[in-house]
């Protein structure tokens, strides 16, 4: 799956989804999809994060306690 990264405007590859729709976590291991080489795997926060069409993450994604 691939997501945007807010402040480069360029998009990540997400290594491991069960991880992004985790709302427990934070973070989510990622790769930068730039240049011609592959990138080396880095922690992206879920806040910088956002589908490629400039949409959010859905809140349950993101905040354990979003029904309350």
């Amino acid at each position: 799956m691939y997501l945007k990264h807010k402040p480069s405007g360029d998009l990540v590859e997400i290594l491991d989804v069960a991880l992004l729709i985790d709302p427990c976590r934070g973070e989510v291991k990622g790769r930068f999809h730039a240049g011609e080489e592959m990138q080396d795997p880095e922690n992206f926060s879920k806040s910088e994060l956002v589908f490629p069409s400039g949409e959010t993450l859905p809140q349950c994604w993101l905040d354990r306690h979003y029904k309350h």
